[in-house]
């Protein structure tokens, strides 16, 4: 699926800064970039449009060979995170082009991916907002259960996706219509109203709407 630009970046965390009007306002401080451009993708060669950018120096022999051996044709360094992002036109980034906070302005709508805190196994109720069971008339010790999962003799089996107890957090999320309340180039950091997927210093990927 095509997408806008974007930008690699570390969620440094959050604070808040003042409206001009005395409200707080809370943001998320994310520094986005520098994410130089490792390879360009046209519909000519590839048959799609895309740009791999990299972020977080590394050295080279925490990488694979095949992975250095992509880093030293763009001559940029080596990077611990390389990301591909489709996009609907010819992209207007070359190899060597570096990326950062600069690519956005105050006031615009970006989307932000990242990876959800891990909460490891839990309940129905911290994973699907079950009520619980009842808390009295001899119910006992089932507070919290899901309750019956089963069927009568037809279908006579529990159908696939059932909400149960399992495995919470640590997935993919996008977060979309979240608004740049200011930038930072020369830090190359820029501050993001409201609250962004993952935990502190987690690396998510900021696109443009």
């Amino acid at each position: 699926m095509a997408e806008k630009m974007g930008v690699l970046g570390r969620k440094l965390g959050m604070t808040r800064v003042f409206a001009s009007d005395g409200s707080a306002v809370a943001v998320t401080v994310i520094q986005a970039g520098p994410c130089p451009v490792i390879q360009v993708k046209s519909m000519e060669k590839d048959g799609y449009h895309a740009v791999q950018i990299a972020f977080g120096e590394d050295k080279a022999k925490h990488l694979t060979k095949p992975l250095t051996g992509h880093y030293d044709k763009a001559g940029q360094g080596y990077f611990r995170h390389l990301r591909e992002v489709r996009l609907e036109e010819p992209s207007p980034h070359a190899v060597g082009d570096t990326l950062g906070a600069g690519a956005f302005s105050p006031g615009e709508f970006v989307k932000i991916t990242g990876r959800s805190i891990g909460k490891g196994t839990a309940g129905v109720m911290k994973r699907w907002n079950f009520r619980g069971a009842n808390a009295t008339h001899g119910a006992e010790k089932v507070h919290r259960n899901a309750g019956g999962i089963g069927n009568n003799t037809e279908p006579g089996k529990v159908w696939k996706g059932k909400k149960m107890a399992g495995h919470l957090g640590a997935r993919r999320v996008t977060v979309q219509n979240l608004q740049i309340v200011a930038v930072r180039p020369e830090d190359n950091v820029i501050l993001v109203k409201g609250a962004v997927p993952g935990p502190r210093r987690g690396l998510v990927l900021v696109r443009k709407q």
